[in-house]
């Protein structure tokens, strides 16, 4: 589950903010906030569309985890499902296999999001 934006390495771009496949966050002229941290199906794809490296998920997809700020600077672990996975290496082949198999998921997720959302604010 989302556990961290390192405000001081965020540019900005928002690039987490619209790849959310469940709307987690909402966007502000500086750093995107965690809004809604119940939608957040630890499908990662914020962290690997941040290329500042400023989003870090705890593996933990059931409970939101608090994390010290230094101890994930210590970790090396912020960039390192998109080393992994070659996000960074387009051009190399089977970098994006796994991804492609949450295709379903993440759409699943989304419906399930609009859903929520609208009953939350009154929709049907």
């Amino acid at each position: 589950m989302i556990a961290l934006i390192l405000e001081d390495r965020c540019d900005g771009c928002n690039a987490c903010v619209a790849t959310c496949p469940t709307d987690v966050f909402d966007a502000t002229e500086t750093a995107p906030i965690i809004a809604r941290i119940d939608a957040c199906q630890t499908c990662y794809m914020c962290e690997l569309y941040c290329a500042k490296d400023a989003i870090y998920v705890a593996p933990d997809q059931n409970a939101a985890e608090t994390v010290e700020y230094e101890a994930v600077l210590a970790s090396g672990q912020l960039g390192q499902i998109r080393r992994d996975h070659g996000w960074d290496r387009p051009s190399e082949a089977g970098q994006l296999d796994h991804y492609r198999l949450l295709g379903p998921l993440l759409n699943e997720g989304a419906e399930t999001a609009v859903r929520r959302w609208s009953v939350q604010h009154g929709g049907a």
